[in-house]
């Protein structure tokens, strides 16, 4: 593997420009058109099978080794989020309202990165290695779905991905058997009362004021309902009722997201909130519309090859420390893949140390320490060649 390593070394700089690039030029889910060509023409410099508009936007491209083997996929997605950066670094986004701000600009510059490494190794390589660039992680259905139904893991036998994460210490793996990531969906909520003149309020069936008492009923339902032992989360991230200062609100509008590990759960839930809607709205005279739409399934990484890549990351140089990590309620549509073949998803920590203020993922002022790139590449790297090696 030190020939891996070296290698990635001497590129990290080029790795960094690539990220830097599609920082600077970043696209919204399913309008991925100048980044899903980038990458495109990158694997097709090397001289790579290249296959593009999978399911969408999303991009193939084939490493076959000089050596009989089996077929491992490694994933990076590389959509961005609807978001005005705030950085202050040189290579901001130039489009408006539009921000890499989770990260797949550096998984994009790692895989790609890491492909031209493993593809001066080609020799060495004992099967197939798939770079799987997917496009629109961020906004459901999300393009895994669709480059499945596409043909992406065809012929795969085993499946890698990695996220980069800001909040995690640079040189710090994290791992998980089992669930990882929750299954993200999201509620909408629509009240009709009665407005009315706000002198006058006992006229009026005030879709503000019931939507405040949803709200509040709402929450009884992870603290009342729900197992403590079972992870649950029920968000209303936006309340809308506009109208002039005088004037009580006729219809107001609930969001929000539901977060599970488990499908009872999600059903539960999903009928509950219904539950609660049809109440509350009863008891004030007003009626109700609720829609409930699923997300992404939850992650769940398999136990074989989640410890395999573990074992692998601790003798990985720039590596300090691998461990167990607790599952988080964020979504990640890597979970289809997981559904179809065996594999794992890990995260990469990507926090650098002198920084006083580390800024969460989807916040206008997130960035990442890049020296976490060549990590990153470098474990995906030696669990592809290990795995082929032992397969």
């Amino acid at each position: 593997m030190e020939q891996l390593y070296s290698r990635l070394e001497t590129l990290q700089d080029e790795i960094v420009e690539i990220r830097r690039y599609l920082h600077q030029h970043p696209e919204l889910s399913f309008e991925e058109v100048k980044t899903a060509a980038y990458i495109a023409e990158y694997h097709a410099n090397l001289d790579h099978e290249v296959r593009t508009n999978v399911g969408g936007h999303g991009v193939l491209a084939y490493l076959r080794g000089d050596q009989p083997g089996p077929t491992v996929a490694l994933r990076a997605d590389f959509d961005a989020l609807p978001i005005q950066e705030q950085t202050e670094v040189s290579f901001k986004s130039v489009n408006d309202g539009v921000m890499h701000a989770c990260g797949h600009d550096g998984h994009t510059a790692t895989l790609l990165g890491l492909a031209k490494v493993l593809n001066s190794m080609k020799s060495e390589i004992k099967g197939t290695i798939v770079f799987l660039h997917q496009h629109a992680e961020e906004l459901p259905p999300g393009g895994a779905i669709s480059m499945i139904k596409d043909g992406c893991l065809d012929g795969v036998d085993v499946i890698f991905g990695t996220h980069l994460q800001a909040q995690m210490p640079l040189g710090e793996i994290g791992y998980r058997t089992g669930a990882l990531q929750a299954a993200p969906d999201r509620f909408d909520i629509t009240i009709q009362g009665e407005g009315g003149h706000g002198a006058a309020p006992h006229q009026t069936k005030d879709s503000i004021v019931i939507g405040g008492l949803l709200i509040n009923n709402l929450q009884q339902i992870v603290s009342r309902k729900i197992d403590p032992l079972d992870s649950v989360v029920v968000s209303v991230c936006n309340f809308e009722a506009k109208n002039p200062y005088n004037v009580i609100a006729d219809t107001a509008q609930l969001t929000g997201t539901v977060r599970t590990f488990k499908e009872e759960s999600r059903d539960f839930v999903e009928k509950e909130i219904e539950r609660v809607v049809s109440g509350t709205c009863q008891v004030s005279g007003a009626s109700y519309e609720y829609t409930y739409t699923r997300g992404y399934p939850t992650l769940v990484n398999h136990k074989e090859e989640t410890e395999f890549v573990a074992e692998v990351a601790k003798v990985v140089p720039g590596v300090e420390a691998v461990s167990e990590v607790p599952p988080i309620m964020g979504g990640e549509d890597f979970s289809y893949y997981l559904q179809h073949v065996k594999g794992t998803f890990f995260f990469t920590g990507a926090r650098n140390p002198e920084w006083d203020k580390v800024y969460p993922h989807h916040h206008p002022k997130f960035d990442i320490d890049e020296r976490a790139l060549v990590i990153a590449a470098k474990v995906l790297g030696t669990a592809a060649l290990q795995y082929m090696n032992e397969g």
